[in-house]
This record gives C-alpha cells, structure tokens and sequence, in this order.
C-alpha cells in the first residue's frame, strides 16, 4: 500500500476546520499556521488527525518561519493559501523542493477596497498597503506553478495579475449534502427550539463582520422592512457578533436580532432550517458558502451580484440578487421572497441540485486530491 502524501498547507490568515479535516481524510497532513491575535488559527479543532504548528504573528516573520519550516519538513506537495507573503516564501522554497499549489479563496485586493466604502475604524484604508498586496499578486504570479480558486471569478482575478499559470477551480471545502439537507420539523418548532421568536421571518445572516460583508446594508433593510410593517428577526453568528449588535443598535434593530458566537459547523444546519431566508450581503466575494449550505438545506437565498455569488444564485432559478450596497432593493428582494413561499421553495430546491452536483464535499476533495498527487 502507497504511502500517503505529506502535505504541508500553509494558513496565513486563519482556515475553516472543515478544510483541513478534508485535507488530513487524504494526505499526512502538516498545518503550518499563522497566530492570529484575539482569534483562532483553525475556526475549530480538527477531528482528522492533522499535525498543527503556529508561527508568529507578523507576516513576514510568519514568511520567514514558513521557508525555514519547509525546508525542514521536506513534504511531497505544498498548498498555501491565498498569494501573500506566506505564498511568495512557500513559491520561492518551490523553486529547489516540493510543487507548491497556491489556494484563492477570496480576491485579496478587491476587498482590501471595500475599505473604502466601510469606513471601520479598526481596519483604515491605506493606499500603499494596497500598492503591497498588488505587488505581491504579481510576484506570485511569477514565480508560483498552480492555482487552485474556488470559482470562475477568483480564475478571472488571479489571471489578472499576469503570469500564465495554470488555474484549478475546485471549489474546496463543498458541502455536506447529507448533514445540511431540508429540515423534516416545522419552521416555527426550529425556532423555538434555538430560542428564536416563531411569529415573525427569521434571516440568517452568518458572515463575519468585515468591510466586504456589508452588514450595515443587511441592517438598513430591515429597519426599511419594520417601517413598512414588516418586523423580520435576524440571527447572525460570527466571532464579530458584538460588533454586529453594536451596528444594530445604531440603525435602531437592535431588538430585532440575535447574534451569537460563531458555532461548529454540525449545529450551522439547525440555523439554516430554521430561516425562511438566507441573506449575504457582500461588497465583494469569492464564491460565498453560506448561500450554497442554505440551498442544500431547501432555504432560499438573496444576494449581492458580486463575484462568485453571480454563479450560484441565479435569479429565476436558484435565488434572488440585488444590487451591492442597495438597502431599498435588498428590502424589496427580501419582502418578495417572504410574499411568496412556494416560489422560494422551487428555488431552493433547484439549488440544492446544483449544489449536489457541483459543491458535494467529497467530490471536490477528491478532485483536488487527484490534482496534487
């Protein structure tokens, strides 16, 4: 019997344990991974047995740590995420070792830009840090052998920066169809269960609070909603969640959420059943995963055309879109979906045959196992 092959894969700004536990199914894996201060390398321990070491902070040490690391570990392959300074040390290792596959999960510089827009305090926009994330994308671009992008925008984006490498779009980690399926319980008995009012619609909204993710939008929407007569409840669950209710407070909908921790992946199909709506509201996004667990769990979908979410939610068909950084249209959108219920769940359920055929976890771990070996 083979010996599997070592993988190391590089983490520069924090995973989902759902892709290394897919990792560590097929490869001796290595997690080589940057600390994350006031965070988590790994959004949860791993169940598959992974081998996890965490260099320092800073990212150029952390570029540093990681070439001398690799030249110790000798792996067979190496996937970095993502094509910043951890990326350029792993393909500059390459050049005398191991092949080295570069992850693209998200375009680093177009939502470095909804800075812009987002006006946080606690991440500013600065243009010369932009210039460095541009210069580091075209370096990679030269120097690296692979790509490996979740979607056919991230294949346009890193494209872009020049090169000629080769591009995979294997959208890793999937979906669990068996675990996030449709719910066989009431609505409104799911939401009592997680404590959630059942008198009113429930909107899932679980992404991390970032200049990208746009919650000040999701939050103007159902201020609009609750002036129009219509007082919809969100859940949101993020390690951001206190910021969340802070932004609620000043839009004024405050008492119309419940916001969470983020949880394990195995309860996040509790919340997707118990929504009558899944919203992700983006500036920018690779290929968004939440809409595609929702789908898989029957709960329809609005979201922002940006990205990847243009391929996956396709109005007519698998969901509903609405214009970035629209409010009034994102409370149309919303309202139209809640008038009509069977039209949601024709959508939905055409959604979960797309993710079934394009997005099951295992088929797309496969795929890329066979790429790398």
């Amino acid at each position: 019997m083979a010996e599997p092959v070592r993988l190391a894969f590089v983490v520069e700004s924090g995973t989902d344990v759902r892709l290394v536990d897919g990792l560590a199914e097929r490869f001796s894996l290595t997690v080589l991974a940057r600390r994350i201060i006031g965070g988590v390398a790994v959004s949860h321990p791993p169940r598959a047995a992974a081998a996890i070491e965490v260099g320092p902070a800073g990212r150029l040490a952390f570029a540093r740590w990681v070439t001398r690391r690799l030249r110790a570990l000798h792996p067979d392959r190496v996937l970095v995420q993502g094509y910043g300074a951890a990326a350029l040390a792993a393909n500059w290792v390459a050049r005398h070792g191991p092949p080295t596959f570069m992850l693209v999960c998200s375009p680093v510089e177009a939502y470095y830009r909804c800075r812009r827009a987002a006006a946080m305090p606690d991440k500013p926009y600065r243009p010369w840090a932009l210039w460095g994330l541009e210069t580091l994308a075209r370096l990679n671009a030269r120097l690296g052998r692979h790509y490996v992008v979740l979607s056919e925008h991230l294949a346009e984006v890193v494209r872009g920066h020049g090169g000629g490498l080769p591009v995979s779009v294997i959208p890793v980690y999937g979906v669990d169809t068996a675990r996030f399926a449709p719910a066989t319980r009431p609505r409104d008995d799911l939401k009592r269960a997680l404590g959630l009012p059942p008198d009113r619609p429930l909107l899932f909204f679980s992404s991390r609070v970032a200049p990208e993710k746009d919650a000040e939008t999701l939050l103007q929407a159902v201020r609009r909603l609750g002036e129009a007569g219509l007082g919809v409840h969100v859940l949101h669950r993020s390690g951001g969640h206190r910021a969340f209710l802070r932004a609620a407070e000043q839009v004024g909908v405050a008492a119309r959420c419940t916001a969470t921790d983020a949880v394990h992946p195995d309860a996040l199909p509790a919340d997707y059943q118990a929504a009558d709506l899944c919203v992700q509201a983006s500036r920018a996004e690779g290929l968004g995963f939440s809409p595609l667990e929702a789908l898989a769990c029957g709960t329809p979908v609005v979201a922002a055309a940006v990205g990847g979410l243009r391929e996956t939610v396709i109005p007519g068909e698998t969901g509903w879109l609405y214009p970035p950084g629209d409010a009034a249209a994102l409370a149309d959108a919303i309202e139209a979906v809640l008038a009509d219920p069977a039209e949601g769940a024709r959508r939905a359920a055409r959604g979960r045959a797309l993710v079934q055929e394009r997005f099951e976890r295992r088929m797309v771990f496969d795929q890329l196992a066979a790429l790398l070996a």
